[in-house]
């Protein structure tokens, strides 16, 4: 037997910080470095990180909370994680930590300081001791009395202890934490660290801070051509989807959720589109000033060239695109998250690394492999993702990768080998059953894992929107079964145990 050594005294000097920004819900359309933002929304700190960074126009992190957040802690989708299971009052969770193994533990034995801030959805361990230094920590599987805290009062853990009932505007609490370990508090200043900061904005309730209750009163929404029903070549949950009415003069007002409304949302029926997305847009405010606030407190302290910043969030939230108020479904309106690489200085010459847009689609599964690569670290077990440092040197650097996206509900690993039958309530997680997304070059696929369904192709150059369903077209046949046979290699390569009992797709 060998015994491989592990390099516990990295040296700051030489080894990059990460700082990993991770919010909730977060729609593209909330960033006005975005190409579809509202013509009305303002957040510069964010921009600034674009302006200095690499955009990503397509990303796919994950298709709800807890599956985004497992993707990026192992590298891999949903249905290769072992072990993860949903058990007791949602949300809560477990996993065998022997058999469901977080890269941030492995980061920790070569050398990195490791912490994490704010939010936890990922099994009642969080890990303290084994994947993380320092942790602070509104542990939701574990307290799920307290899961609808999104914003207030939260029962907050630190470094395992027993929780502590916290008072205060979350969003400035974890910035404040994360404020004072950039600083040195609560880490060692002689290794290079990594932390991850995930908000729990802007998640429902969607609720602003105090101080930003009167912004973007000029907020409005252009039409939306799917809010309503009648939605042709869509498949059936969606065109059966019916969460807006038609108000005074035709202004879209919110309906009464079918079924309970789901841990930590609020339902308003009769409320305004427009407020909606009015309200949402303010929660997405204080993040901004955070944003600000952590590139101050790097260059203040030295370290912003020498620090790696990623943002990203979830996935996305919809509000009336193809009718829906949520997350889950395989559309851009409800998956796209904001997505940003900043390299320090030190790293980034020879790169087009400033102010760069990157059109190909990429996953959630890619960000942790290409944490590896840029801190020039070897992996510890083969992820699913791709390194993405070549779209960070070059962002129409000819990709050949493939975004991949499974959504298998509430079912992780092994569970996941056998595709429910219709009717069966692990088909469906939120809005959306079970399906395979991939995204390449100006097309995205999807396959609804429901026998009879249509497939979806779309193109997001020219219908951003999706609304044409170039797979029910019969001069896109051949393109369709490329994109077809793409996401099955795909599977395949990500062993899905289900990829060879896919249910029949629709023949019309």
């Amino acid at each position: 037997m060998f015994i491989v050594a592990v390099n516990s005294q990295l040296r700051a000097a030489d080894y990059p910080n990460i700082l990993f920004i991770y919010t909730d819900d977060q729609s593209t359309r909330t960033v006005s470095a975005y190409p579809d933002a509202y013509h009305w929304v303002d957040t510069p700190n964010i921009d600034a990180l674009a302006s200095e960074g690499v955009l990503f126009k397509h990303a796919y992190i994950g298709a709800w909370c807890m599956p985004s957040r497992a993707t990026i802690l192992t590298g891999l989708q949903q249905h290769a994680i072992e072990s993860m299971r949903m058990e007791g009052l949602y949300p809560g969770s477990k996993y065998d930590p022997d058999k469901c193994k977080f890269w941030p533990a492995d980061f920790r034995k070569q050398g990195y300081h490791t912490a994490q801030i704010g939010k936890w959805h990922t099994g009642i361990d969080t890990g303290f001791g084994r994947d993380w230094d320092y942790q602070v920590v509104w542990n939701r599987p574990r307290y799920p009395l307290n899961a609808p805290n999104y914003f207030y009062d939260q029962l907050i853990e630190t470094n395992g202890q027993p929780p502590v009932m916290t008072e205060g505007y979350t969003t400035d609490n974890y910035t404040a934490l994360a404020l004072d370990y950039i600083k040195g508090k609560h880490r060692d200043e002689s290794k290079p660290w990594y932390l991850w900061l995930c908000y729990g904005a802007v998640h429902g309730p969607f609720t602003p801070a105090d101080r930003h209750l009167d912004e973007y009163q000029n907020a409005d929404t252009p039409d939306i051509a799917d809010i309503f029903p009648g939605r042709p070549g869509k498949p059936e949950y969606i065109q059966e989807m019916e969460m807006w009415a038609r108000g005074k003069n035709d202004e879209p007002i919110e309906k009464k959720r079918p079924g309970p409304t789901p841990v930590g949302m609020l339902d308003l029926p009769g409320r305004t589109l427009r407020d909606w997305v009015q309200q949402y847009h303010q929660g997405v405010l204080a993040i901004d000033e955070s944003v600000g606030l952590l590139m101050n407190a790097l260059l203040e302290t030295g370290q912003l060239d020498n620090t790696i910043v990623v943002y990203t969030s979830d996935q996305g939230f919809a509000w009336g695109q193809h009718g829906l108020k949520g997350k889950v479904a395989p559309y851009q309106a409800a998956l796209a998250a904001p997505t940003i690489f900043r390299l320090p200085d030190n790293m980034a010459k020879g790169y087009r690394s400033r102010g760069t847009v990157v059109e190909s689609p990429i996953s959630g599964s890619d960000i942790p492999v290409t944490f590896y690569s840029l801190v020039g670290l070897k992996a510890p077990w083969k992820m699913h993702g791709h390194d993405l440092t070549p779209l960070l040197r070059d962002p129409i650097a000819d990709w050949k990768h493939p975004a991949l996206l499974v959504h298998t509900a509430k079912l992780y690993g092994s569970a996941t080998d056998t595709i429910p039958a219709k009717g069966d309530p692990n088909l469906f997680h939120g809005p959306a059953p079970w399906y395979v997304l991939l995204s390449e070059g100006c097309y995205k696929y999807t396959r609804n894992l429901i026998e009879g369904e249509v497939e979806e192709l779309y193109d997001q150059v020219a219908d951003l929107a999706e609304i044409r369903n170039l797979a029910l077209e019969p001069e896109y046949k051949s393109l369709l079964k490329h994109y077809r046979q793409m996401a099955i290699k795909e599977l395949k390569r990500t062993e899905a145990g289900f990829v060879n009992e896919l249910p029949a797709v629709a023949t019309k």
